[in-house]
């Protein structure tokens, strides 16, 4: 799937864009230069990488084809969980139990990390700390309450059981049974702190170039990425381009789905009105397969996300069917619409576990976030600088667990892919 659009695009219109300073677009490469590590993509990924890299002394070059953030690390959620996309239980499938508990323990350290850049780095994106799983149903609360018993009891991880009265006194609808609180998980304003990240960076002597799309990776002994004006030749490479790699890596695009999700934000509903609706201003996400998830704005806004799109393009109606299931979900809220909606891709693996690892021995790669890439990708760009760096125990850890590609091929691979999701939808309205 090709998502190839002209470089340097601004961001896409969004309450997140139009709440941040506007930023003057960097220079795009333009001749040939050379770096100790080049990274693909000024997303979480690639800019965790490269900070990652230069407080450990790397000359680093980071090429994006758009803007810093421009993807899903400036439109997603700003839900930073703890943990994969996928549930522990899959993790040990993978590579067994010991191994699972060494990678949760590592998304810890990646939470810990991000916690610790907010602050070093003064990086200011409306941090916020807590997040509530919620079930729907009497299937989904079993199986919360018997994954939350797991993670207690044997990954040593504290979470919380709220049930229904206890959780109406934080969130304000009548939805939910019950809720799995966690308090070391919490939410950000994305692109803040996507441009944070940058402006960490380049404190550090980090060179990000913005309109500067990759057309070429050489796997040479030196390996080189190429753009239509220029090249970077470095001792190492680190492909971050998540969801949008168009042809870079063929292998790793087979392996990863994209995934269009979407979010709207209501218009300030003022202070007591927001805070009626979450009274700890937590973030929050049902745990059904077509998920809400939903949060606060600093502005006291309602940040509703939702849905999903396997093809290039947006639902149909998607504003109204948007609305439609805020409303269900807050009911007092019938009379407040949606301001604006915008969406973009996330990357999904087939067991929705990271897909982190080497093309060659001096090119890597971390992609497969599958909707938890906020936390999970500062761990990932912490992972691979440490690796480059000669230290491989975490990395080869990742490189472990074993991935599949999506059935179909290019052509097949997306129905293949609506008609499995189905199943999943369907499920959760019968069961």
């Amino acid at each position: 799937m090709t998502l190839a659009r002209p470089a340097g695009q601004p961001h896409a219109p969004s309450w997140y864009a139009a709440s941040v300073p506007e930023v003057s677009l960097r220079p795009a490469l333009r001749g040939d230069t050379q770096a100790d590590v080049c990274v693909l993509g000024a997303g979480y990924t690639g800019l965790s990488a490269a900070l990652s890299l230069a407080e450990r002394g790397y000359r680093v070059t980071v090429l994006e084809a758009q803007r810093v953030g421009w993807g899903a690390s400036g439109r997603n959620g700003g839900q930073a969980i703890v943990g994969f996309g996928c549930e522990v239980d899959t993790l040990e499938r993978l590579v067994g139990k010991f191994n699972a508990r060494a990678l949760f323990d590592y998304s810890r350290e990646g939470m810990a990390l991000l916690r610790r850049r907010l602050q070093h780095y003064q990086i200011a994106c409306d941090w916020r700390d807590g997040h509530a799983s919620v079930p729907i149903n009497g299937r989904q609360e079993r199986e919360l309450r018997r994954g939350m018993q797991r993670l207690v009891e044997h990954y040593d991880y504290p979470l919380q059981w709220w049930d229904r009265t206890q959780l109406r006194g934080q969130l304000d609808s009548p939805r939910y049974r019950g809720a799995m609180f966690d308090v070391a998980s919490g939410h950000l304003h994305p692109l803040a702190y996507a441009q944070g990240l940058a402006r960490a960076a380049e404190s550090l002597g980090v060179v990000i170039h913005e309109a500067s799309p990759v057309q070429q990776l050489l796997r040479e002994p030196r390996p080189q990425l190429r753009t239509a004006d220029g090249s970077v030749r470095a001792d190492h490479v680190v492909i971050a381009g998540n969801a949008l790699l168009a042809g870079i890596a063929p292998e790793l695009e087979s392996r990863i789905m994209p995934v269009g999700t979407y979010i709207g934000a209501t218009p300030v509903l003022g202070e007591e009105r927001a805070r009626r609706l979450i009274r700890n201003d937590m973030a929050v996400a049902d745990v059904s397969w077509a998920l809400d998830y939903f949060k606060l704005s600093a502005d006291h806004r309602l940040l509703f996300g939702g849905r999903a799109s396997y093809s290039a393009l947006p639902p149909p109606g998607l504003r109204g069917v948007m609305t439609r299931r805020m409303h269900h979900v807050f009911p007092q809220l019938r009379d407040v619409g949606l301001e604006q909606v915008w969406g973009g891709f996330v990357d999904i693996t087939r067991n929705r576990a990271p897909h982190w690892g080497r093309l060659t021995p001096n090119v890597y790669f971390a992609q497969g976030f599958s909707g938890h890439g906020v936390a999970a990708t500062g761990l990932a760009g912490e992972v691979i600088a440490a690796a480059i760096a000669g230290q491989n125990e975490r990395l080869d850890a990742f490189a472990r667990i074993p991935h599949r590609r999506f059935p179909g091929g290019p052509l097949l691979r997306t129905p293949l892919l609506v008609a499995a999701m189905s199943w999943y939808k369907l499920r959760d309205v019968l069961w």
